[in-house]
């Protein structure tokens, strides 16, 4: 009976190998596809929230038109005063 109890060690590692196998050789690309679509959507998302580039060109020319009135304001008031 002793014997059989020590041939059951073997026996459990092997099923135990055969379960572990069939996990890590499991199908994994249903889940990486799931992550690329997300990553997608998080792209777009990213692309819609900021401006291309052409707005932020047309958004930081038009402060610099300001500026040169601007100057001109603080030269007469400095010149008066």
């Amino acid at each position: 009976m002793a014997a059989l109890a020590w041939l059951l060690i073997p026996l459990f590692a092997v099923v135990g190998a055969a379960i572990w196998g069939s996990w890590a050789s499991r199908n994994k690309t249903i889940g990486d596809v799931a992550e690329l679509a997300g990553y997608a959507r998080f792209r777009d998302a990213m692309e819609r929230a900021h401006p291309t580039l052409a707005e932020s060109t047309l958004a930081e020319s038009a402060p610099h038109e300001r500026e040169p009135a601007a100057a001109a304001t603080a030269v007469t008031s400095s010149s008066s005063g």
